[in-house]
């Protein structure tokens, strides 16, 4: 049995909510979203990271997050939009957790966040289609993850419940 639960996706797919959700049900377990982590490690926003540093530098700070956060048991791991797309981060996080992919379509994903400016991704020509164009890149790797779970026209409370009975089938057939 995996130690952790570890959510995947593009950015506004509401990990951050449902981790939430998640710990206030799994007292034992503590909640970390590797973007903040990395944020408080760097006394640095992940949009100045960016900026001053580049998207490779960025990349590595999240593997070495992620690598000392999996060493830990009883997680609730939220991971930024990109982190799945690096096979080795993939390896370990599909190691030491259940990896759980939360879909959710690129208009869903356009409404939730085309108010925000810390998006460093989409600072230049941020559309719905933009939005679509990062998904399908990314969306073969999200779709490693363990689990997938559909958030389409769906309840957090029910988001929630399918995570733990498909974790449950998980463990059943593995």
């Amino acid at each position: 049995m995996k130690n952790n639960i570890i959510l995947t996706g593009m950015m506004g797919a509401g990990k951050t909510l449902i981790g939430n959700s998640l710990k206030d049900l799994l007292k034992e377990f503590e909640f970390i979203d590797t973007d903040e982590f990395i944020e408080q490690s760097q006394n640095m926003k992940i949009s100045q990271i960016f900026k001053k540093f580049g998207e490779e530098y960025f990349r590595e700070l999240e593997t070495n997050a992620i690598k000392k956060i999996c060493k830990k048991n009883n997680m609730i791991i939220s991971l930024g939009g990109g982190s799945f797309e690096k096979a080795e981060n993939r390896k370990i996080l599909n190691e030491r957790g259940y990896t759980i992919y939360i879909k959710t379509s690129a208009k869903v994903l356009f409404e939730r966040i085309k108010n925000q400016s810390n998006r460093p991704l989409l600072k230049k020509g941020f559309s719905e289609d933009s939005i679509a164009k990062i998904l399908k890149k990314r969306e073969k790797n999200y779709e490693k993850a363990l689990i997938t779970v559909d958030t389409t026209d769906k309840t957090l409370y029910n988001i929630v419940a399918e995570i733990f009975q498909r974790i449950e089938e998980y463990d059943r057939n593995n």
